[in-house]
């Protein structure tokens, strides 16, 4: 029992932990669903915090950037515990010896086993969960079957009859890679199954999950291959226009992302179902749900498909009114947070406090020097979700390190004021302080400022392609007096 037990679940002072799942520790090459991921709502619990953020968990491309995926709801295979298979009896302990770089053989393995035992419940479970899910699922199994008979290469690359989704191919491809299709539905059955085991061991603990969605969907997708008409393509199915954002004082530039626009109008004739859809999957999965660049809601930032920057784009108004309007009507109970970040106009804002969406506020951001930044500490309100950093920023330890003379002496002159002046810098407890003190409801620490890293262990630098993604913690860089610290710090500012 908490002292906030009957508001609303963002309305609550909180605290969360952002780690990805595949930064938990592990033997094999990333972290997964396994007994690292209960340690960890253990450790939550342990030091007061309710909410476990990660980055979105859908199937990503071979970059791994949980950002471009395959599908909008497909899990992703790797964070698959194969100890709890083998736990299951579905694989035997030498299945599991050596280093494990490629899961799919042994799922495929799992699901031979699974598919000749008398477990007539589970074999239930299968099948309903393939029939609730079925209306993504089977574009999506016969999506990456056909994407692994043709060589990983992307749909608009295939036979023009696969390509196009032709009735008597897909039929002729559905009949000839059924076991392939079965082995990828049997999959996302798997992950599905253990996300949700984990989840309801949170709740058991008051640890809530909070997920993160990608406004954009990739091109290379399940969705764009099966429903081309809900985006902007041409008659050959060719990106007509691109996502990114136009140049800023970041790039000079901007940035081309590369992801298709929605066909709004198409959208809306279907009343937005397959938003709606999207967003039931998530909140299936989540307790709460960020929307990345939620500002593209009320316009994008449309580039033609044939430019190689960002520069010569235009914005784009896009229905974020009545799409919100269906998402919040089929899904009344459904937490959505707004990423909110950059240059935002009023009609931005004005849809995100239409539907009291709290927004996000970044104390890296805050120290520009000048006294109306939104982002310092005492201009945080209550409707917000405020973050030392995020996945996209250096760690504390490694931001601190990296301000010039000036940019310090903000940092400094601002504790003086706020602290003592005898106060001494201390990353990144002083960054952690200031969040946990404010007045935001949700206060997000990233697992690297708890544990006090430096920049070597960032997750993601924008606009790099390599070298992103890989982050992964060990409990020996935990210590005791950190974990004090946090709980303490918690506490203190009536954070649960």
């Amino acid at each position: 029992m908490t002292q906030h037990q009957n508001l609303p679940l963002l309305k609550q002072r909180r605290t969360g932990v952002l780690l990805h799942i595949s930064s938990l520790p592990s033997t094999n090459y990333v972290g997964d669903l396994g007994v690292e991921a209960y340690h960890f709502v253990d450790f939550l619990a342990g030091i007061g915090a309710s909410v476990w953020q990660t980055l979105p968990i859908n199937m990503p491309h071979a970059d791994n950037s949980p950002y471009q995926c395959l599908s909008a709801h497909a899990g992703n295979p790797d964070f698959i515990s194969l100890d709890a298979l083998q736990a299951q009896g579905l694989l035997s302990k030498d299945d599991l010896t050596g280093l494990i770089t490629n899961k799919s053989h042994l799922i495929a393995k799992a699901y031979n086993a699974f598919s000749q035992s008398e477990d007539k419940k589970q074999t239930l479970s299968f099948t309903k969960f393939c029939k609730k899910h079925a209306h993504w699922l089977k574009d999506f199994a016969l999506f990456i079957a056909l994407r692994n008979k043709f060589n990983q290469a992307g749909w608009q690359f295939w036979p023009e009859d696969f390509k196009n989704r032709e009735v008597k191919a897909l039929k002729l491809a559905t009949k000839e890679l059924a076991e392939d299709i079965a082995v990828i539905q049997f999959t996302q059955f798997v992950f599905f199954s253990q996300w949700l085991n984990l989840k309801e061991y949170a709740a058991t603990k008051n640890v809530h999950l909070f997920g993160d969605i990608p406004i954009f969907v990739s091109y290379d997708s399940a969705e764009v291959w099966a429903q081309p008409h809900l985006f902007k393509l041409d008659s050959e199915k060719n990106m007509a226009v691109v996502a990114g954002v136009p140049p800023d004082y970041f790039s000079e530039t901007g940035q081309r992302w590369g992801n298709p626009h929605y066909n709004w109008e198409a959208m809306a004739a279907e009343n937005y179902a397959w938003w709606v859809s999207r967003m039931a999957t998530q909140s299936e999965l989540f307790d709460i749900v960020r929307i990345d660049h939620f500002r593209g809601l009320e316009a994008a930032w449309e580039i033609p498909a044939n430019e190689n920057t960002a520069i010569n784009g235009e914005w784009v108004l896009a229905p974020g009114d009545a799409l919100l309007a269906a998402i919040t009507e089929a899904l009344p109970n459904i937490n959505l947070v707004a990423e909110d970040l950059g240059i935002i106009t009023d009609e931005v804002d004005a849809l995100r406090n239409k539907y009291n969406l709290p927004g996000m506020k970044i104390l890296q951001f805050a120290f520009s020097g000048t006294e109306d930044n939104p982002y310092l500490p005492h201009h945080i309100d209550e409707n917000s979700v405020v973050y030392t950093g995020t996945h996209d920023n250096d760690t504390t330890v490694g931001w601190y390190n990296a301000l010039d003379e000036q940019q310090r002496g903000h940092v400094q002159t601002y504790l003086h004021e706020s602290r003592s002046a005898e106060h001494f810098v201390d990353m990144p407890k002083d960054l952690i302080d200031m969040a946990l003190e404010s007045k935001a409801n949700l206060a997000i620490i990233p697992m690297q400022d708890i544990l006090a890293l430096d920049a070597s262990h960032r997750m993601n630098t924008p606009g790099t392609c390599t070298g992103n993604w890989h982050w992964r913690f060990n409990w020996q860089q935990l210590s005791d007096a950190q974990q004090q610290y946090i709980k303490e710090t918690i506490t203190s500012t009536g954070r649960n």
